[in-house]
């Protein structure tokens, strides 16, 4: 782990630096929980778009979620395959493919969700809980005012 007495004191009075390491961090601890069931976090990011908003155009999480139109391809491949999501195609629109949540895609994303919520404790374990419903309401109106 980076250790704070490390770095410059200069990168410590930059927030932006301290978002990216502790993001980068967030990031790793959960990439690893989940590839330790063979899953990635654009999984969980399918799983999540699908139970918050509803079934989708596979066409449609490319743009939800940013990501490569190939990638969500391979993604939703794995979770049509371990039976998490459903896929059909529009019967109207031959070319779309609509990705449903299946029943066992909700299971799953409850415990990815604990997991991370796990990892989210972990690195937040050193601020009180008022502490860190004030952090969490800071870091969304920042996340709004970028999106």
């Amino acid at each position: 782990m980076h250790s704070a007495r490390s770095t410059p004191p200069a990168l410590l009075g930059l927030s932006t630096y301290l978002l990216s390491r502790i993001g980068k961090s967030a990031r790793g601890i959960l990439a690893d929980r989940l590839a330790q069931r063979g899953l990635r976090l654009w999984d969980m990011a399918v799983l999540a778009a699908l139970s918050d908003f509803g079934p989708h155009a596979q066409r449609d999480l490319v743009v939800r979620l940013g990501v490569d139109p190939s990638d969500i391809a391979k993604v939703v491949d794995q979770l049509t395959t371990g039976g998490y999501v459903e896929r059909a195609r529009d019967p109207e629109d031959r070319r779309r493919v609509s990705v449903t949540l299946a029943p066992a895609g909700r299971e799953l994303l409850a415990e990815l969700d604990a997991e991370a919520r796990s990892v989210q404790d972990e690195l937040l374990a050193p601020l009180t809980p008022e502490e860190r419903t004030l952090l969490q309401g800071l870091l969304l109106r920042v996340h709004e005012g970028i999106g």
